[in-house]
């Protein structure tokens, strides 16, 4: 898979230097930007990795015309890429240390873990971001993906700030119960915060990232519980996606060819 356009092209790594400057734009984003507690191997190195990383594809934004000396190789955007059947042959699914995925894994169609998704600070929100959605989309459309799920994450590790947020979330967006994922019961935290009257939608919004909105906008999920990571200063939540089930738009822009013009739903 590759696409062009301008001076950006998305493909997928294709050696271990590839997936190197993948692991140092995440060390920027999660562990320099973001607070994430990285080990000593990795701060040594700059680069953001773990156990999963060999299993996973990695997709790659890249910007051909990037003069950063930190933009290595020129990437720009990340995502990690699980496929069920991949997961269920070895290490198993990265959320399954957060969540309870065995209707996932159960599930009668096929799946695709979605993780460490990043951008660079310059290339947040334009033209680049955009491409790389249509690359997920063509890879989802390649391997005849239903189910496309991830733990996604709000900054900082305390629940209170976010009552609003999560609140919301769990009166207007939880999953079906086919799909209803449960955080692990030894780190499950309630999302119905606050009693469902005293939501304000607004102050929700406000409190919800970029990406959890544009997920729930096309007619996204989320699973049940909130899951707290203090390693990466996050509150994590699951992320499903059915495309049966989610709203024509989502539909129309993974259904698009190369080169086709891009809806702007990330803002």
């Amino acid at each position: 898979m590759r696409i062009e356009a301008g001076r950006f092209t998305v493909r997928l790594a294709e050696d271990e230097a590839d997936v190197a400057a993948a692991q140092r734009l995440r060390y920027r984003v999660f562990v320099e930007e973001m607070g994430a507690i990285p080990t000593p191997e990795d701060r040594a190195v700059r680069r953001e990795r773990d156990r999963f990383d060999p299993y996973f594809d990695h997709l790659l934004l890249i910007d051909n015309e990037a003069t950063d000396p930190d933009i290595e190789r020129g990437v720009a955007g990340v995502y990690r890429l699980m496929l069920r059947e991949r997961a269920q042959e070895g290490i198993g699914f990265y959320g399954a240390s957060e969540y309870d995925l065995e209707k996932l894994l159960s599930y009668p169609r096929d799946s695709v873990e979605l993780g460490r998704s990043c951008v660079d600070l310059e290339h947040r929100g334009g033209a680049g971001m955009h491409l790389l959605w249509t690359g997920l989309g063509e890879f989802v459309s390649t391997h005849d993906i239903s189910i496309l799920f991830g733990v996604a994450s709000f900054h900082g590790n305390q629940i209170g700030p976010l009552s609003h947020a999560l609140s919301y979330l769990h009166y207007n967006h939880l999953a079906p119960e086919d799909l209803r994922v449960r955080a692990v019961e030894s780190s499950f935290v309630p999302m119905d915060i606050l009693p469902e009257g005293e939501v304000d939608k607004i102050e929700a919004m406000k409190q919800i990232p970029t990406l959890i909105k544009a997920y729930i906008r096309l007619g996204g999920f989320v699973g049940e519980g909130a899951y707290v990571d203090h390693d990466f200063n996050t509150v994590d939540v699951c992320l499903i996606m059915d495309t049966s089930r989610m709203v024509q738009r989502y539909r129309a822009f993974y259904s698009r060819q190369r080169g086709g013009s891009v809806d702007r739903i990330l803002g």
